[in-house]
């Protein structure tokens, strides 16, 4: 149920005035041609009618449909008695915010009977008032048939929604997880088995230091060689962390998509040759915050990649056919494009975005071979 605060639509194609004219205009219904008990009876059914609306709101289970049956026979009576046929309106309202399908089709097909029986003794009983209304009364009985859908509908989609997000972060914190554990794993056997090893040479060298100095001093020359190629192993640890590839990072990418129900067609070769690792890191963590733009920005069905890799230039096309990013409410900070330029710029790369036919962004880095003979050696 919604709270108090969503009870007056906002989705239906009518303004909060309007909504709070429908709340003053059973009073005019009431005072008009009225005696004084009449008025003193119309208003407590309009209080009364409110007040049971309010709780059906807060309430759950049976209390709802005693509130609704209250509700429809306060409807009833104002119809018929006062000429009031607008109060089914908000009673379609309410029945479009109940989740469960039987009580929504229960609900709505007794609200409907109702109200087409009532409009319909009441052009019987005071025929002249609701010639006067005429039109406003066909449009109230059209949204009493149409309303309940629209926001049954609406709701259904904002849920889907919520559970698509909620399923992208538990997805995205399950692969921290297990970045951690890989690492963790890592550390432990570069690490664990090399100082465990320097922890018996050290004791060994210890004890042979003053009987065997000869032998102690080779134990330290092992423990040295040792921690020397622990370190390096750690530093190709964390060279391999720093850097993500763009063929690994399309992996991820098609995770994503498919959990976000996005095709992805992936055009050309992501095995890039001769290419520095810090050139396709950059290029790797744009890709991610580019489709992640898809995902959060574009309602897309479909997501291209295309992958060029020439003698002069690596360019990257990233396309949707979505509705793009350029709408007032998403900045070019939010979608990251700022960030994407900036990476690209420090490997002397551009970035262009066209969002006339959804979006498609195209990563340009011009090649530079570059050989780390000595580096990797080192």
């Amino acid at each position: 149920m919604q709270n108090w605060f969503h009870i007056v639509p906002k989705t239906t194609g009518l303004s909060l005035y309007a909504w709070l004219i429908f709340c003053l205009l059973p009073f005019y219904f009431v005072i008009r041609l009225s005696t004084f008990t009449e008025i003193i009876a119309g208003v407590l059914m309009i209080v009364l009618f409110f007040a049971v609306y309010r709780i059906s709101f807060i309430k759950e289970g049976w209390t709802v449909y005693v509130a609704v049956g209250i509700e429809l026979v306060i409807s009833t009576g104002m119809t018929l008695y006062f000429g009031y046929v607008y109060f089914f309106l908000f009673l379609a309202f309410f029945i479009g915010n109940i989740r469960n399908k039987a009580g929504f089709v229960t609900l709505y097909i007794i609200n409907l009977i109702t109200a087409l029986s009532s409009a319909g003794l009441g052009f019987y009983m005071q025929s002249e008032i609701f010639t006067m209304q005429l039109p406003f009364v066909v449009i109230s009985l059209v949204g009493v048939i149409l309303l309940p859908f629209t926001i049954y509908n609406r709701n259904k989609q904002e849920m889907l929604e919520n559970q698509l997000e909620n399923a992208n972060e538990k997805i995205s914190q399950l692969m921290v997880m297990e970045e951690r554990q890989r690492i963790a794993r890592d550390l432990h056997d570069t690490l664990g088995q090399k100082l465990s090893l320097i922890g018996l040479k050290s004791d060994l060298a210890e004890k042979l230091v003053e009987a065997k100095p000869g032998e102690a001093q080779n134990e330290m020359k092992d423990i040295n060689r040792t921690a020397r190629l622990a370190l390096k192993e750690v530093r190709e640890m964390v060279s391999d962390m720093r850097g993500m590839k763009v063929r690994e990072e399309l992996l991820h990418i098609q995770e994503i998509l498919k959990v976000a129900q996005i095709e992805l067609y992936v055009h050309g070769n992501p095995q890039f040759t001769n290419v520095p690792l810090l050139v396709e890191n950059a290029l790797s963590m744009c890709m991610k915050e580019a489709v992640t733009n898809v995902v959060k920005h574009s309602q897309a069905a479909r997501c291209d990649i295309t992958i060029t890799q020439s003698p002069r230039a690596i360019s990257i096309v990233i396309e949707d056919n979505g509705i793009g990013i350029s709408q007032p409410n998403v900045t070019m900070q939010e979608s990251g494009i700022q960030g994407m330029k900036e990476r690209l710029e420090f490997v002397n790369g551009t970035l262009t975005m066209d969002s006339q036919k959804g979006t498609k962004i195209t990563m340009f880095v011009p090649q530079v071979v570059q050989h780390m003979k000595k580096e990797e050696e080192a």
